[in-house]
């Protein structure tokens, strides 16, 4: 133990010494090899970081929730293209498919209807938005998917089954029509002509790339927006939403679901249902495949980036050797075995090369701070990628040292002394 000790610390030294005496020999290998881990982790990090917000966003829609829509969210079974005429042509659902799911399901724990849109614009005063999600939803939506209000409050129930002018606002509506410290809630903002009165506003939630987030959303009572727009079930298509009781799994559910659909729609035992029952595992499987081929090519981009950092750590290892030869004789001529000559270059390569990891570490949290500040995106530089740059870093330098460390190792003492 004592000796590889000795051992590393006078790698380490030697090491040091070749960052101060071959300064800008030891600078560009160390550049080619910063530069290699930089495009490895920066490439994985902004992948993870895209991942990871999609399958926050996702999340948003709940784990044990299913939703009952005209089109799929992926392939059916026994589907081996997306057969878009045949989804178009299904009837969409409504509310009183709705009110018979809730009385006939027994293993939901609630159902609500939800419909979503974009366009229409609404105003206070002076100020508009143009962008705003418009979702009306039916009295037991809070119960499918928890709502974080951060002041105000709910629809009742008489609010919602009565459609009264009510809406709850997302804080970035928030922040566009109401100026300064001006409350929103008991105010009244222009909507298709009415004037609707916010009850309440939820808590900031953060950019969602799937727009998830409730930050730019003005929800109101289902039967409010039912009475402005028409449903036709393609540009504005409702979906039942049922969540799941904690004892019930996903697959019974769906079950429960598909039979009362059948029976409500009267679909004959040998005909397809003409509804779809979509659930997030199907997305979070199609964003998995997706992410897996862009951790190969960041691979394949990243590998050609450090096999030249690779051959810059051999470059400065043949060329140490060279300049050691004398000390290497003088070394094995007092008795230093094979295995000490090679591990000592085999640790200095190593150390060189994971200097020049930590630097690109560096520079990868160094940019990925700047990208997040200047687009408003969370691009994190996790505990997993820094463990493989340093992996990596480490593994580069022991394949790049290993054959001057072996050429070292078995230099004839004598001549290695002779040698000028």
């Amino acid at each position: 133990m004592r000796i590889l000790f000795k051992i590393f610390s006078e790698s380490v030294s030697l090491a040091i010494r070749e960052l101060r005496v071959n300064k800008l020999r030891t600078f560009l290998t160390l550049l080619g090899i910063s530069i290699g881990i930089f495009c490895v982790i920066a490439i994985f990090s902004s992948v993870d970081s895209l991942q990871n917000n999609l399958q926050t966003g996702i999340s948003k829609l709940g784990n044990n929730i299913i939703y009952i829509q005209k089109f799929p969210w992926g392939l059916e079974e026994g589907e081996t293209e997306y057969p878009l005429w045949k989804y178009w042509n299904r009837p969409y659902t409504t509310y009183d498919e709705m009110k018979k799911v809730q009385e006939r399901v027994s293993s939901a724990e609630a159902v609500a209807i939800s419909i979503w849109m974009n366009g229409p614009i609404v105003k206070y005063g002076d100020r508009t938005v143009k962008n705003a999600t418009i979702n009306g939803v039916s009295q037991d939506f809070d119960r499918v998917l928890a709502l974080n209000i951060e002041s105000g409050r709910y629809f009742t129930s008489q609010e919602n089954n009565s459609g009264a002018h009510v809406v709850i606002v997302g804080r970035d509506v928030v922040n566009e029509l109401f100026p300064g410290t001006v409350d929103p809630v008991s105010r009244q903002i222009q909507f298709m002509g009415d004037a609707l009165t916010v009850i309440g506003v939820f808590a900031k939630e953060g950019k969602s790339l799937l727009q998830t987030s409730n930050d730019n959303v003005v929800m109101m009572p289902y039967h409010y927006l039912t009475s402005k727009i028409k449903i036709n079930g393609f540009d504005v298509e409702p979906a039942i939403m049922v969540a799941a009781k904690a004892d019930v799994s996903n697959t019974e559910l769906k079950d429960d679901l598909r039979s009362t659909l059948r029976a409500v729609r009267r679909i004959p035992p040998k005909r397809e249902d003409n509804f779809a029952l979509n659930q997030i595992s199907i997305i979070n499987e199609q964003i998995n495949s997706i992410f897996s081929v862009f951790d190969i090519i960041a691979i394949f981009i990243g590998g050609f980036a450090i096999l030249v950092g690779g051959f810059g750590i051999a470059n400065i290892m043949f060329v140490s050797v060279r300049e050691r030869t004398n000390l290497i004789g003088i070394k094995k001529a007092l008795g230093a075995k094979n295995y000490f000559i090679m591990l000592e270059f085999l640790i200095e390569a190593v150390i060189l090369s994971v200097i020049g990891g930590i630097i690109g570490l560096l520079l990868v949290f160094l940019v990925l701070k700047a990208l997040t500040s200047a687009i408003s995106f969370s691009l994190v530089l996790n505990l997993k990628n820094i463990f493989w740059g340093i992996v990596t870093s480490s593994a580069i330098g022991l394949i790049a040292g290993i054959v001057p460390a072996i050429i070292a190792a078995r230099m004839n003492p004598v001549k290695a002394i002779r040698f000028k």
